[in-house]
C-alpha cells in the first residue's frame, strides 16, 4: 500500500514539473512591439554655421520618424580630416562643396549635393561707422582690427580670402594689406573656444578683440541677436562672395542617413534654413 502511494505521489510531482517547464516566458516589451526597439543614432557632421537650422531640422526629423540624430559641429575642413582618420560619420554637411567632393572622390561617399547657400557679411563694433560703399576703405584702415576664420580649415576663411582677391581688383595692394592684417580667430584646431552657450563671433566681438569680423551673414545676424550693439554690414556687389554648402552620405550608410539627407532638401527643411537666413540651393 505504501509503495503504491509513493508511486502516485511521484507521478503527480512529475506532471507538475512538466507543466512548469512548458510555460513560456512572456515576451519583452521590445519584442512585442518592435517600434520601441532602440535604434542607433545617425551620426551627422555639420559646419558650425549650420548649428541652429540643423538642430531644428534634426528635432523635427526625430519627432516625425523616431530615428535619433547625433549632431557634431565644427569647421568643415577639420571635420573632413576627422572623417578621413576614421570617425564614423554617416552624413557630412559642409559650408562648401569641395570638402564633401573630396570624400566622394575617395570612393566611400556618395556624390555631393549643394543643399543651401550663404554669403559673407561684415560684423562690426558699434564704434565702426561703415556702409557697403565705405566698407573696403574701412577694412583697409590701419587702425581697424580685422577678424576672420582660418582658410583651408574653415571654408569661411577661404571665402574671405576670395573676397580679398576681389578687393585687390578694385584697389591695388588691397589683398596684401587685408591678408596680412587679418587675425584668424576661429576655425583652427587651436582656436580659442567660447563659453558654453556663446556664439564665437558674438563672444569675440563682445570682448573687443577686433573691430570687424568677416563671416557668413547668418552668423553675423545671430551674433547681433546675442549682442545687439553690434552692426551687420552687407558687402557691396563687387565684393560679394557666395557660399555653396554641399552634403554627402557615406556609401552603405543606414537608410535613415539617406532619409535625413533628403529631409534637408525637402520643402520643410528648406523652410527652416530660410528662417535662419540661408538661401535655396
Amino acid at each position: 500500500m505504501t509503495m503504491r502511494l509513493n508511486r502516485l505521489w511521484l507521478g503527480s510531482v512529475a506532471v507538475v514539473l512538466a507543466s512548469c517547464a512548458s510555460v513560456e516566458k512572456p515576451p519583452s516589451k521590445a519584442a512585442a512591439n518592435p517600434a520601441v526597439t532602440p535604434q542607433l543614432a545617425v551620426s551627422v557632421y555639420a559646419a558650425g554655421s549650420l548649428r541652429g537650422a540643423m538642430t531644428t531640422i534634426a528635432k523635427d526629423f526625430e519627432a516625425r520618424t523616431g530615428q535619433k540624430i547625433a549632431l557634431t559641429f565644427g569647421a568643415s575642413g577639420l571635420l573632413r580630416e576627422r572623417i578621413e582618420k576614421g570617425e564614423a560619420a554617416q552624413v557630412f554637411a559642409s559650408a562648401d562643396n569641395d570638402h564633401p567632393r573630396r570624400l566622394a572622390q575617395q570612393g566611400s561617399w556618395q556624390p555631393s549635393t549643394v543643399f543651401v547657400r550663404n554669403t559673407l557679411c561684415a560684423l562690426t563694433s558699434d564704434k565702426i561707422n561703415a556702409s557697403p560703399d565705405t566698407l573696403l576703405a574701412t577694412l583697409l584702415r590701419a587702425d581697424v582690427r580685422l577678424g576672420t576664420s582660418t582658410p583651408k580649415a574653415d571654408p569661411s576663411g577661404d571665402y574671405t580670402w576670395a573676397m580679398f582677391e576681389k578687393a585687390n581688383v578694385l584697389q591695388a595692394g588691397a589683398f596684401a594689406t587685408l591678408s596680412s592684417k587679418a587675425h584668424k580667430l576661429v576655425g583652427a584646431v587651436d582656436s580659442p573656444q567660447p563659453p558654453d552657450g556663446r556664439l564665437a563671433y558674438a563672444w569675440i566681438m563682445d570682448k573687443g578683440d577686433v573691430d570687424v569680423f568677416l563671416t557668413y551673414c547668418t552668423n553675423a545676424v545671430a551674433a547681433q541677436k546675442e549682442v545687439p550693439r553690434l552692426k551687420v554690414v552687407q558687402l557691396p556687389p563687387e565684393l560679394k562672395v557666395g557660399a555653396a554648402y554641399g552634403m554627402t552620405v557615406r556609401q552603405g550608410a543606414a537608410p535613415a542617413a539617406s532619409a535625413f539627407a533628403k529631409a534637408l532638401l525637402a520643402p520643410e527643411g528648406q523652410a527652416v534654413f530660410a528662417r535662419f537666413g540661408f538661401g535655396a540651393p
